[in-house]
This record gives structure tokens, sequence and C-alpha cells, in this order.
């Protein structure tokens, strides 16, 4: 079993590298609302304005360098200003 404080440093490492999001390969949002890290979860919220993509197909979590961190298929119409929270959770399966 990892312990739980590993589990958190591990989240803090990811909170560390996230850069930027980038959406449906093409729109890029490097200013975060918050990048918080409880426990052994990581929570990104950030602004996706009105007009910056019709809808989100695809929501990737890069590095400073451009590398994937994470990457997730959705579908969120953006019909107005849509503040979004993504969470990471790291734990040991």
């Amino acid at each position: 079993m990892i312990p739980t404080s590993y589990l958190r440093d591990v989240a803090q490492y990811t909170s560390d590298r996230v850069a930027k999001v980038v959406l449906n390969d093409s729109y890029e949002i490097t200013q975060f609302d918050s990048k918080t890290v409880a426990d052994d979860e990581l929570a990104i919220r950030y602004l996706v304005p009105f007009g910056s993509v019709a809808a989100i197909t695809k929501v990737d979590l890069r590095d400073a360098e451009d590398n994937v961190i994470s990457t997730n298929a959705v579908y969120v119409p953006i019909t107005t200003d849509h503040l979004m929270l993504q969470t990471i959770e790291i734990k040991e399966v």
C-alpha cells in the first residue's frame, strides 16, 4: 500500500508540472483561476471565454515543453463564459 503522504507528493508534483490547458488541439489557456492539491487530488480551475471555441471536444493538460500530461475526450458546448474544474486523482491500482 502506498502511503497517502506519497500520493499527495505525486499530486503536488503533477500540479507543479501543469503549465497550460490546450482545448481541441488549438486553444491554449495559461492562466488558472486556481490549482490546489488536497490529499491525493489535484484540482485545476480555469475560464474558457465565450467565442474561444464553439464546443470543447478534447482537453489536454501540458507541461512547459508542451508534453501531454493528461488528455480527455469530452463534449462541452460553450454558449457563454465557462468556468471549468478539472480534477486528477492520484491513486494506487
